[in-house]
């Protein structure tokens, strides 16, 4: 079980069952989630995402402690080789006031103090808002990916091919 973390601004904690109205705040809003492998989602939704949430150590809620509000979440999925993949979803009301960064740099810090070698992140070359935040948590990118993965269909049936920037960051310590 994940210990709880404050930060300045930020409390970093799991997930609990009063979370719901903050989550289907930002999960439910198109432009949040546009770059996610999922369409906004209906409260049901919302509901069992949360449960899964709930049961995972993977997931990270951030809480704003001024407001005692859910804003985001961290997504900090294991991988092979002592390497995570870093994620994260935020609601835009509190975009651009450095929340999310905080939160990362302070959860980037814990993974490499406990001995993660590897912090692997992927996203949308589109969503540029994510991919300068990678970088100015100090993340390399390492690859560009060409119509790699799809989430979704078109009309017809086929797939919309999206391009996937791939970035890391190593413990050097």
């Amino acid at each position: 079980m994940m210990n709880i973390i404050k930060t300045d601004h930020l409390i970093l904690r799991p997930f609990r069952d009063n979370d719901f109205n903050d989550l289907y705040e930002y999960l439910s809003d198109p432009v949040a989630v546009q770059y996610e492998p999922y369409q906004p989602m209906n409260q049901e939704e919302v509901l069992e995402s949360l449960k899964w949430r709930i049961s995972t150590d993977e997931m990270i809620a951030v809480e704003l402690m001024s407001e005692s509000k859910l804003i985001g979440n961290i997504y900090l999925g294991q991988r092979d080789d002592n390497t995570i993949e870093l994620g994260y979803v935020f609601n835009l009301k509190y975009a651009r006031k450095g929340y999310a960064y905080q939160a990362c740099q302070t959860l980037i810090q814990e993974a490499f103090h406990r001995g993660i070698q590897r912090i692997l992140a992927e996203c949308d070359p589109e969503n540029i808002a994510s991919w300068k935040l990678l970088e100015k948590l100090g993340f390399k990118k390492e690859a560009h990916l060409i119509k790699n993965i799809f989430f979704w269909k078109d009309e017809q049936g086929l797939p919309i091919w999206k391009d996937t920037y791939i970035y890391s960051l190593i413990n050097i310590d």
